[in-house]
């Protein structure tokens, strides 16, 4: 049985703040929020773990990599000082808005942990509650002049001696989406890589200009008053299991066969919808949660022939122009549904694979923003009803494994914040090109049940 982290496995070697370089940024900065980022207001703290090799006792990581860690951090937060602002929430009907000013800075901890580092890299069965140890806590939000303010991220570094490192960071969904957020790592990691070189940074600073995002329909407005009342969600159940399943890029091209026969099949002809690495590993999750589920009899016998929902994010950068260094928002959720009946069927995958393709070639035909005032209310009904609902969080695109501080490229990512069923991050494989690993969070009689659906469904392929 795992021995789970206790305070006597770990240790606090440091507590500071790391501030932007003196005299580097402005004095007071002001930046409000969009309706992408209003969106966000109340969800829970986005928490990412990355996980090195570093094979060196605690003394010598006290002495050179932390230093290091921090001193890097400070730079670049030249260039992303929002992040060591706080997000201002003012009395409605005012939209909030991040405010930085000199002064502001990030909490750091370092910490030593004596657990088990493979053991918290692999794909099996880990416990949330280990992960959680190596995350550092949002400071308490506090009153200001003009309402309430949040802070917006923190940073915990975890050495485990003779083994390896982990980052933890923390940060407000409101403030950044995760291709903003993997920006800010990439940018960090390369500048700790490249001992403090700014040069390779010219073409990659962040744009904080608001002006690119136009919202005619003032959904900022619209969206505020549904936000209005809202409650922060910021806790991950902790009696859960954190596990990895792989679909190695052999699988995935089954897949793509698999699908593209069923549809000619089908059809008589092939797909004029395509069937993309993410739309044939996505429906594969998606009927592999269904059935698990429906196997554990309980869960759906009362649902009868429902609707069973699957949400994904789209980026918007490039549909609506903007540069591909903006920073903060700019997510459109996108919304497929099928019955469960169908999904259920031996042909499930296809009818999964179909639902979400044809949600990606409506947003690439029609554009984004398609009844975006109907974003809210949308997923509030869906989550309402109940039934199966999966969301998906991340993506292969991000390039999370590209992120390389110096000690080889991360041996395992994990999106921490995912802890209910359903809930499922995504990224691309550690061990090869073209492989696709997805996150859960299951209890363990979940997991037993997810495991052996999603084995026995790749043999059959």
């Amino acid at each position: 049985m795992d021995v789970l982290p206790s305070d006597h496995s770990l240790k606090v070697l440091e507590e500071s703040y790391v501030f932007p370089s003196p005299g580097s940024v402005p004095a007071i900065f002001s930046l409000p929020l969009t309706f992408f980022d209003i969106h966000w207001l109340g969800s829970s703290p986005m928490q990412r773990l990355f996980f090195y090799d570093f094979p060196y006792p605690s003394l010598y990581f006290m002495q050179t990599a932390l230093p290091n860690l921090k001193r890097s951090l400070s730079l670049i937060l030249q260039h992303f000082f929002p992040l060591a602002g706080n997000l201002v929430l003012p009395p409605p009907p005012q939209i909030p808005y991040i405010y930085f000013k000199d002064g502001d800075s990030v909490p750091f901890i370092a910490k030593e942990s004596m657990a088990d580092f493979t053991h918290l890299i692999g794909d099996h069965g880990r416990h949330v509650r280990e992960f959680q140890a190596l995350l550092p806590k949002l400071q308490p939000a506090t009153m200001c002049s003009n309402g309430m303010q949040k802070a917006l991220m923190a940073i915990q570094v975890t050495v485990f001696p003779k083994a390896g490192i982990s980052i933890g960071v923390t940060f407000n969904h409101a403030a950044a989406d995760g291709r903003a957020f993997i920006h800010f790592m990439k940018s960090w990691a390369s500048v700790h890589l490249y001992q403090l070189d700014f040069i390779f940074l010219n073409k990659c600073l962040p744009d904080y200009n608001r002006y690119w995002i136009k919202d005619p329909l003032n959904l900022a407005s619209m969206f505020m008053k549904d936000k209005w009342n809202w409650e922060d969600f910021d806790s991950v159940p902790s009696d859960k299991l954190r596990v990895t399943f792989v679909i190695k890029r052999s699988d995935v091209e089954l897949l793509k066969k698999w699908t593209a026969r069923k549809f000619m099949e089908e059809n008589g002809s092939d797909s004029t919808l395509r069937m993309s690495t993410f739309v044939v590993t996505c429906a594969y999750m998606w009927i592999c949660l269904i059935k698990s589920q429906q196997n554990r009899a309980h869960d759906l016998s009362s649902l009868g022939d429902s609707n069973c929902h699957f949400i994904f994010l789209a980026d918007c950068r490039d549909r609506l122009k903007l540069p591909a260094t903006y920073f903060g928002n700019c997510l459109e959720p996108c919304f497929t549904a099928a019955k469960k009946s169908e999904l259920l069927d031996e042909n499930g995958i296809l009818v999964a694979a179909k639902a979400i393709a044809r949600e990606i070639m409506e947003l690439n035909e029609l554009g984004p923003l398609r009844e975006a005032e109907k974003w809210l209310s949308k997923a509030m009904e869906i989550f309402k009803v109940g039934g199966h609902v999966i969301t998906i969080a991340a993506s292969p695109k991000l390039g999370a494994y590209d992120i390389e501080f110096g000690w080889g490229r991360p041996r395992k990512t994990e999106v921490a914040h995912i802890g209910s069923f359903g809930s499922i991050s995504m990224a691309e494989s550690r061990k090869e090109d073209g492989g696709v690993e997805f996150g859960l969070a299951l209890a363990q009689d979940e997991l037993d049940c997810v495991n052996a659906v999603f084995q026995q469904g790749l043999l059959k392929l």
